[in-house]
């Protein structure tokens, strides 16, 4: 066999190798990936998912697929529809609580302790809300407070999920303060 030939082969070899192994890892995300429906999801920051209100199945999925932490931004008042706390600790996650309180909750000071309990949070992480609004306008104030520019942060915003609070956040992103 030719040099030229050999070669040839190596190369196709090499490719089929690179072939298999990229179908290989989109298969294993695919598996991890929650099968559970998460209403209005959303994965903009790695290792952070952000949706609404989860049913006690897609807390199993998600503790299934090796999510760690669930991070609820409801206060206890609100309805969640299960006992949210010894639902998420009996699958073997951490719960950790912050309370945002709609427009009123939306401040600089809920995301400085939003972005505490991220980096205390065992990744990856379920961040929500009822609907995933406040999630965005928190983790847009969050962006902000670690440097991004206005308008970077009201994109990541509504990369998960923020909507209706939308002028909020635009008012407070534009004061750079609460």
């Amino acid at each position: 066999m030719s040099p030229s030939s050999r070669l040839a082969r190596t190369l196709e070899s090499g490719a089929a190798i690179v072939a298999l192994v990229c179908l290989t890892t989109s298969l294993a995300f695919a598996q991890a990936a929650p099968s559970a429906d998460l209403p209005h999801r959303h994965d903009a920051v790695k290792g952070i998912t952000t949706a609404g209100q989860p049913s006690a199945a897609a807390l199993s999925a998600l503790a299934a697929a090796g999510y760690k932490s669930v991070i609820d931004l409801r206060a206890p008042s609100e309805d969640h529809g299960l006992d949210e706390k010894k639902t998420v600790e009996g699958l073997g996650m951490h719960y950790m609580n912050l309370p945002v309180s709609g427009k009123n909750g939306v401040t600089f000071k809920n995301a400085d302790e939003l972005d505490r309990l991220l980096a205390a949070a065992p990744k990856p992480v379920l961040l929500h809300c009822a609907s995933s609004n406040r999630v965005g306008a928190l983790l847009a104030l969050r962006a902000k407070l670690k440097g991004a520019d206005s308008d970077k942060a009201l994109d990541l915003g509504e990369a998960s999920g923020l909507a209706s609070l939308k002028p909020v956040v635009e008012k407070k992103l534009e004061a750079g303060h609460d």
